[in-house]
């Protein structure tokens, strides 16, 4: 959710928000936005999603209950790894921070979201181990492998929201909601590969700089399919299939989600 939205929604709810800010130029304004603004406005921006939607969080479907669990574990995961790694002194280059550190106030404010929509039904926050089981020692003493478990993580999401958004098709808020945190998700990955000198978007099935401990983030990608149709075929060889696969971006199921995310809890 942008910064536009956080505000408008705002308004909704404090009608004397932009009263009370008047003297303030907006160049000012979102210039100096500060970590404590944007966390306050969660739960505003939540409880009139709520009231919208349902009057109440217990009338949420299960089938939703389950999906944005699914998702708040994955933010959890993300949020805590964004908490340490932008904590952690001379771990990330200078010309790095100020990304980094964006990266980790989205995935903070999409926790508060998920944990504020759920209410009682959110799951507690497990423990992590962001060495992967030992496949990434050095996650944080190494900002090669912290950018490169960042970007499994946010390649991950992306696919992870993409995969589950058939099931939010019995509730349109949520849905859109789930889908302005996939296009965000999708940004941060775009970010992040193009940091660690990868394309923007995934080629074929590869892992792009990974480690092999990373392949299954990347498993199907090189689907040349769509609706039915075989656009290497339907194309013949006018466009590499390198190229057709960059095109498309494969959802993941929530048991290849599942089995990318185990290692990585304690």
């Amino acid at each position: 959710m942008n910064l536009q939205s956080i505000f408008t929604e705002l308004q909704q709810v404090d009608g004397e928000f932009f009263d009370r800010l008047e003297h303030v130029s907006r160049r000012s304004l979102f210039s100096t936005i500060t970590r404590k603004t944007v966390a306050l406005a969660a739960p505003a921006i939540m409880a009139s999603a709520l009231t919208n939607a349902y009057g109440q969080s217990s009338q949420l479907p299960q089938n939703v209950v389950d999906v944005l669990n699914f998702a708040l574990l994955l933010e959890y995961l993300e949020s805590d790894f964004y908490e340490i790694g932008t904590n952690t002194p001379g771990l990330i280059p200078n010309q790095h921070k100020l990304a980094f550190e964006y990266i980790r106030r989205h995935e903070e404010l999409h926790v508060k979201l998920l944990k504020k929509v759920l209410g009682d039904k959110a799951i507690p926050k497990p423990a992590f181990d962001y060495s992967a089981k030992g496949a990434f020692p050095d996650t944080f003493s190494n900002f090669q492998t912290f950018a490169a478990v960042s970007q499994a993580f946010e390649d991950t999401g992306v696919r992870a929201y993409k995969g589950q958004a058939p099931n939010l098709m019995n509730d349109k808020p949520i849905l859109e909601t789930a889908l302005q945190i996939h296009a965000t998700e999708a940004t941060h990955a775009a970010r992040i590969r193009y940091l660690r000198g990868q394309k923007g978007w995934i080629p074929l099935a590869s892992p792009s700089g990974l480690p092999q401990a990373a392949a299954a983030v990347y498993a199907g990608e090189d689907n040349v399919v769509q609706k039915g149709i075989n656009l290497a075929s339907l194309l013949n060889g006018q466009v590499p299939l390198e190229g057709i696969t960059e095109a498309f971006d494969e959802p993941l199921t929530r048991e290849q989600v599942t089995a990318i995310v185990a290692p990585f809890l304690a």
